[in-house]
Formats: structure tokens, C-alpha cells, sequence
């Protein structure tokens, strides 16, 4: 039995056996048998580990609240002290501008007491015009910018660069040295790059203008479009502008695109020259840019002018209107007023006609019925009385048609011909010469003698002096004048 046992102890599976439940065994004279019927005595783990959770999750929770709570405390105690040092702040500024302001008051009251009559009036608001508070005064200038205004400098380096074509290097090269000057005043750094065809500007820990750079970059561009330099170094004053407009592309095709842009110079440059009176600017046409220099109101009129031109309208018409609005601007009273009904309107006239048609179709009247049906050959035939001949008769009617045209065409070939031979009117070839003049007589003598100097007369030759006459030929001339006489 005990052979038994051993052998079936192996045959069962690995979870039964690794169990800590114990297991009976009842031995009898029949095979073995094993009761799974008995329970464990140890209760289970779950309910244990699970309240441990619990607890851990509470006193966690519990935590966080706390110091959450503490933190908000301390936020809401940090601007409370933030808003009484605020409060104390304005107090003390009202207090000192109540003083000064009781102070004003009194000196006033000092100075005027004498003036003052009894019975004080009450104070009234005057009105004052907005037009007046947005229109600049006659004479204001802004004050310039100096280191006073920025002691400190600029915290970056700026810099700009641009390239300029090869025809302005010799230029550039001879110009240099006054063009380094100029930036030096604003310690502004300049560099000429003849190989790469650049000029840089870049500003310097001297440097105390922040706009000094933008300036630097205008003069350069400037000078790069061909303006000279003593007009491109006034971009470094206060109160001028530029203004590179470019024209190339506001035309395609090239040679209406020249036609007027030399609209715009003018004849000799007098349109160009009275645009330049008209705004107070310098004004350079170069290739495809137009560079303006000057106030910031001629740089807007003269942007609009160009602009016009190259859109097909003639600038005297811009002129034109800029000549009456300077005239308008004169008079203190209109200066307020709309110009509108003193500049003049010019319309549009577009000459071109348009082409018409050789061959104008005339719409023939409308009409619901629809047209007769043409007439065909067999009708023509029986209209004719043709139908009912003979197909004899029919085919010498029609040889006798065929002759007649072939006799026309020969006709006409023979005379085409012909013209070959017929000889061309000849012209004559006495002409009638006009008459000379009897009214005013010639003066015969002066003429040979002209004729005279003209034949002595030699290129690179000394003149040749006549030989005195000789005695035969003065018997000559006295033997003709006793003739004459």
C-alpha cells in the first residue's frame, strides 16, 4: 500500500500540493483516497491591509490641507503689507501736493490782493479751439537730443548695411573721408567694402542717439542712388526726411516706362526744378528709384506726384494744384478752410478711339414670322419657261453663255497686255525759270571782290597779297571809260 501512495503522490498538480491547508488521508483495503473538505484555520490578510490604506490616505490629506492653509495665510499677509506701504505712499504724495498747492495759492493771493477789486468774479471756462491745440506754431522747434538726455548710451550694437553699384565706387572713394566725419559727430562707425561693394554703419558705446542709426542707414542709401553728398549729409538734421520711391515695376513695357519718367524730369530739368520749389525738396531721378529729400509734407506731395506721372497724368496738373495751395496757405483766413472749391478738377480724356469695323452688320427690325423659303432650281426653270425645252435646245443655250463670258475674259487679257506697250507721258524738259528780281539792283562790284578775297583765302596758308597793277592794264581801263564817255 505503501508503493501505492508514492506512486500517486506525483500525478497531482503543483497548486494543490503547494497549499498550507492540511489534508487526511484515509488508508482502507481499497485505493486511496483524499478529503479537500477542510478548512483553513487562519483568517484572511485583505481587510487588514486595506484599513492601513485608509489611514495612511487620511493623515496624507489631512497634511496637505495644512500646509496649503498656511501658505495662503502667508500670500494674504504679504499684500496686505504690500497695500499699507502703498496707502502710506499716496497719503504722503497728497500731502506734499497739498502743500504746494496752499503755497501756490498763497503767493497768489499775495500778488493779486492789490488788483483786486471788491466783488471777485466768478470764474468762467474759455473755450478753446481744437483745431488750434493740433496745429504745430509758427517757429516751434523741437529741442535737439543731447547726452544729457541719455547719459548712459545703448545696451546693443546696431548696425546696417547696403550695396551700391560699381559706377559709384569711384565716388564713394573720394567722398569718404567727409562721409566718416559726419558719422563721427554721432559716433556712429562707418565702413567702406570695395571688394564686396558694401557700405556698413554700426553704432559704438559712445553713441547716445538711438535714432542716430536709422539716420546713418538713410545717408548711406542715399548716397548708394547717386545723391552727392552735400545733399544726402542733411538727412542728419532733426527735421528731413528721405524717401527712395521705386518705379520699375509700375510700368512693363521699357520704352513707355522712359517716356515718362522723362515726363517727369521736363525739358532741360524744369519740371523736376519747379516740383523741387514747389515742396522744398531735393528730388534725384536715377534708374528705376526716385530719391526725395526734404520736409516730411513736399516728401508726401512729392511721392504723389511721381506716382501720377508714372500712372499716365502729366504732372503740370499736380503742379498745377501745388502752386494754388501755396498761395492758399498765405492767407491766414483760408488756412482753416476746405480747398476744395479752389483747386481745380481735371477729367480724364482718353483720345484713343476705338477702332471700327470695316463691315457694320445692321440688325435688320424683328420680325415673328419666319423668312421665305428660297426658291430651287426647278422653280427658277418653270418660272423661266426652261423646264419644258428640249435638252438640245438646253445645252446650246448654255455653250452660247460659256462663249460669251470666254469672249469678256479675252478681252480683258488682251487689254492688260497692250498696256505693256503704250509709251509713259514724258516730262518736259524746259522748265520756267522765275524771273530775278528788278526791284532791288545788285551790287556787281562788291560781289567780285568778295569772290576775290574768297580765292586768295587758303586753309593754313598766310594770305596772298595782290601784285600792284601794272601801267598796261591802267591804259586799259582809261581806254574804256572814254569809250563809255
Amino acid at each position: 500500500m505503501q508503493n501505492c501512495s508514492i506512486q500517486q503522490r506525483p500525478k497531482r498538480s503543483a497548486g494543490q500540493t503547494d497549499r498550507r491547508e492540511k489534508q487526511a488521508a484515509v488508508v482502507s483495503a481499497g485505493p486511496l483516497t483524499v478529503s479537500m473538505r477542510v478548512k483553513s484555520s487562519h483568517p484572511s490578510d485583505w481587510a487588514e491591509h486595506m484599513s492601513m490604506v485608509i489611514i495612511a490616505a487620511s493623515i496624507s490629506f489631512l497634511g496637505i490641507s495644512v500646509l496649503s492653509l498656511t501658505a495662503i495665510k502667508a500670500v494674504m499677509m504679504y499684500y496686505e503689507k504690500l497695500r499699507l506701504q502703498t496707502s502710506t505712499g499716496r497719503s504722503e504724495d497728497l500731502r506734499h501736493f497739498l502743500r504746494f498747492s496752499a503755497m501756490a495759492a498763497s503767493t497768489a493771493k499775495d500778488g493779486t490782493s492789490g488788483a483786486q477789486t471788491a466783488k471777485s468774479p466768478k470764474k468762467t471756462k474759455v473755450p478753446v479751439d481744437e483745431s488750434e491745440l493740433l496745429t504745430v506754431p509758427d517757429g516751434w522747434k523741437e529741442p535737439a537730443f543731447t547726452r544729457e538726455d541719455n547719459p548712459r548710451g545703448l545696451l546693443e550694437e546696431s548696425s546696417f548695411a547696403t550695396l551700391f553699384p560699381k559706377y559709384r565706387e569711384a565716388y564713394l572713394k573720394e567722398c569718404w573721408p567727409l562721409v566718416e566725419k559726419a558719422l563721427g559727430d554721432l559716433h556712429i562707425k562707418a565702413s567702406l567694402d570695395l571688394i564686396e561693394g558694401s557700405v556698413t554703419v554700426s553704432t559704438t558705446k559712445k553713441t547716445f542717439d538711438p535714432y542716430a542709426i536709422v539716420k546713418a542707414r538713410d545717408l548711406i542709401k542715399l548716397l548708394a542712388r547717386s545723391v552727392p553728398f552735400e545733399q544726402a549729409v542733411r538727412i542728419l538734421q532733426d527735421d528731413v526726411a528721405c524717401d527712395i520711391i521705386k518705379i520699375g515695376t509700375m510700368v512693363r513695357n521699357r520704352e513707355r516706362f522712359v517716356k515718362r519718367r522723362q515726363r517727369l524730369i521736363g525739358p532741360k530739368g524744369s519740371t523736376l526744378k519747379a516740383l523741387e520749389l514747389l515742396t522744398n525738396c531735393y528730388v534725384m531721378v536715377q534708374g528705376n528709384t526716385v530719391s526725395a529729400l526734404g520736409p516730411f509734407n513736399g516728401l508726401k506731395e512729392v511721392r504723389k506726384v511721381v506716382m501720377d506721372t508714372l500712372k499716365n497724368i502729366h504732372p503740370i496738373y499736380n503742379i498745377k494744384t501745388l502752386m494754388i495751395k501755396q498761395e492758399l496757405s498765405k492767407d491766414p483766413d483760408l488756412r482753416t478752410q476746405n480747398w476744395e472749391r479752389f483747386l481745380p478738377k481735371f477729367r480724364h480724356k482718353n483720345l484713343s478711339k476705338r477702332k471700327e469695323p470695316k463691315k457694320k452688320s445692321v440688325k435688320k427690325e424683328y420680325t415673328p414670322f419666319p423668312p421665305p423659303q428660297p426658291e430651287s432650281k426647278v422653280d427658277q426653270e418653270l418660272a423661266s419657261g426652261e423646264f419644258f425645252l428640249r435638252e438640245s435646245v438646253k445645252r446650246r443655250k448654255k455653250m452660247g453663255e460659256i462663249k460669251v463670258k470666254q469672249a469678256e475674259a479675252l478681252t480683258k487679257k488682251q487689254e492688260e497686255r497692250n498696256k505693256a506697250f503704250i509709251p509713259p507721258k514724258e516730262k518736259p524738259l524746259m522748265t520756267k525759270t522765275a524771273k530775278a528780281p528788278t526791284e532791288g539792283k545788285l551790287d556787281i562790284a562788291a560781289i567780285k571782290e568778295k569772290v576775290k578775297k574768297a580765292k586768295t583765302k587758303k586753309l593754313g596758308a598766310p594770305p596772298v597779297i595782290p601784285p600792284p597793277p601794272t601801267s598796261s592794264t591802267t591804259d586799259k581801263k582809261k581806254r574804256k571809260t572814254k569809250d563809255k564817255g
